[in-house]
């Protein structure tokens, strides 16, 4: 038995039947529309998509490790073998993308040596984000590898990028006045703070556990403040977003409570009917830990509103 705290999604597929009547069949729909959760095979799926209509993809294919899945397992590839494995997705959905389109791409340290060349073989690479993720094993003969990476890269010279939806609020240290008056900070009921444009390193994500609602049991869950990040910076409402490797849904929870469409592509049905879950409960709080006020606030540090 579960603790009556313990909020992690993770029913099984004997429960899923409610939630799977709106998941899309990959195999039977001749075309895939906006705002859809389809279980099937992505390269398969995404030859259902009008070509030129995604704004923005988000990309979080298995990292090249040993890996179950709840039924279903990757196996861990040569290094040529995983950078063909790249290249297929890639070529797959190239020609779905609008010329002002981004992409945003996750893997670890050892498989982002491999696929960072292949994205930029073909789109412009504009980035690489690396984010601190705080839990990880401890390795007895090595360093505790406590971060992943996200490339950043475009399929043109235009591109969206709203640097104002994706400032991060922090404390001011020494708060310094020009006459009198704060100098790039503002004092609010929170205390000193200062928005501060966003770098390619963040410290500030927290991974979900078992007392978030975002929590689910899938095994590589991203969380919703690190792909909100990514949508609000390189979309507007309005726009779709397209994830191939779908998992739990969050890319397409977050597009929802961020006014965004989206197509979530997951071959496992279990995954898919837990993204319908939490889908039906963002319809009711549609709130992003770590995200208020339109700025992200640093980790362990939020506004009044978010206190218990």
């Amino acid at each position: 038995m579960k603790s009556i705290r313990n909020k992690t999604i993770d029913f099984p597929i004997e429960q899923a039947n409610e939630y799977l009547k709106g998941v899309v069949d990959g195999k039977e729909a001749t075309t895939i529309e906006p705002d859809s959760v389809v279980c099937g095979n992505a390269y398969e799926v995404v030859k259902k998509i009008k070509d030129k209509s995604i704004d923005l993809l988000i990309v979080d294919p298995p990292y090249n490790l040993d890996k179950a899945y709840h039924g279903n397992k990757f196996k861990k590839m040569g290094k040529g073998a995983y950078a063909e494995y790249t290249e297929g997705w890639i070529q797959a959905v190239k020609d779905k993308l609008k010329d002002n389109a981004s992409i945003y791409v996750c893997c670890d340290w050892q498989s982002s040596i491999l696929i960072g060349s292949v994205i930029d073989s073909h789109f412009y690479l504009r980035n690489r984000i690396t984010w601190q993720r705080e839990k990880g094993r401890g390795a007895s003969k090595n360093w505790k590898n406590g971060l992943e990476d996200v490339f950043f890269a475009t399929v043109g010279e235009d591109y969206t990028f709203n640097l104002n939806a994706v400032k991060q609020r922090k404390k001011v240290l020494a708060p310094y006045k020009d006459n009198g008056v704060p100098k790039d900070w503002c004092e609010t009921e929170e205390g000193k703070y200062r928005n501060t444009c966003p770098s390619n390193f963040w410290d500030d994500i927290s991974i979900p556990y078992w007392s978030m609602a975002e929590n689910t049991a899938h095994p590589t869950q991203k969380p919703e403040k690190l792909i909100a990040k990514l949508i609000l910076a390189s979309s507007n409402k309005g726009d779709v977003v397209l994830d191939m490797f779908a998992g739990s849904g969050t890319t397409g929870v977050v597009c929802k409570k961020l006014g965004r469409k989206f197509i979530t592509i997951e071959q496992n049905p279990l995954y898919c009917a837990w993204t319908e879950k939490r889908l039906e409960m963002a319809k009711d709080d549609p709130t992003i830990q770590g995200y208020e006020q339109g700025v992200f606030w640093e980790r362990n540090s939020k506004p009044k509103s978010q206190r218990n």
